[in-house]
């Protein structure tokens, strides 16, 4: 979906894999001269996107470390307790992407696309309305360039504050995926949406 996103906006992509077959089939499906590899090739690009859950997102953290310096990684994940739909699975006070950017200190951490499910994202709104991208980040030159980045692929970023804000925003999406997960709320079905209306 992101990936999608990345060729709307008109935007190099690089995607990296453990496995590079799993890359390449998906670059040549998004096409527009997507590249691919695996995990002992090097990040390209100056945003960098964990486009991975929380446990797989650490992992990689932790393998590529200092070869992320200086770049701006996009932590995207939801720390829920997937059995239950009740709780995050990180201590209280805490956030997925801030135990991100602990494991990656030379590189600039933004909170962005946790509260955009796939299949809106990859069709760009949910109920005709654009999505909002709502984005934290303790650097406001990060931020800036993922914000860009939002508003050229068709979507509405929102400015939260610092990176410490990504608890409110997992918070809130643990809330909308008990929602998509509530056989009470079927038609819902993960095609929901966070909007700011204004």
């Amino acid at each position: 979906a992101i990936g999608t996103r990345a060729m709307v906006a008109g935007r190099s992509l690089q995607i990296l894999s453990r496995s590079p077959e799993h890359a390449a089939s998906l670059a040549a499906e998004l096409g527009g001269g997507t590249t691919s590899g695996g995990l002992g090739d090097i990040p390209e690009g100056d945003i960098v996107v964990l486009a991975l859950y929380f446990g797989p997102a650490r992992e990689i953290a932790t393998h590529y470390g200092d070869t992320l310096s200086g770049k701006t990684v996009v932590e995207i994940s939801n720390p829920i307790d997937a059995d239950t739909f009740d709780s995050l699975t990180v201590e209280p006070g805490s956030s997925a992407a801030e135990e991100i950017a602990a494991l990656l200190p030379g590189a600039e951490v933004v909170k962005a696309f946790n509260t955009t499910f796939a299949g809106p994202l990859t069709a760009g709104a949910a109920g005709g309305m654009p999505l909002d991208v709502f984005v934290a980040s303790d650097s406001e030159e990060a931020a800036n360039k993922v914000a860009s980045f939002a508003a050229a692929a068709g979507l509405r970023p929102l400015r939260v504050g610092r990176l410490r804000h990504a608890r409110e925003l997992e918070g809130f999406q643990l809330l909308v995926a008990a929602l998509q997960a509530n056989p009470a709320y079927d038609a819902f079905n993960w095609g929901t949406g966070l909007k700011i209306i204004d």
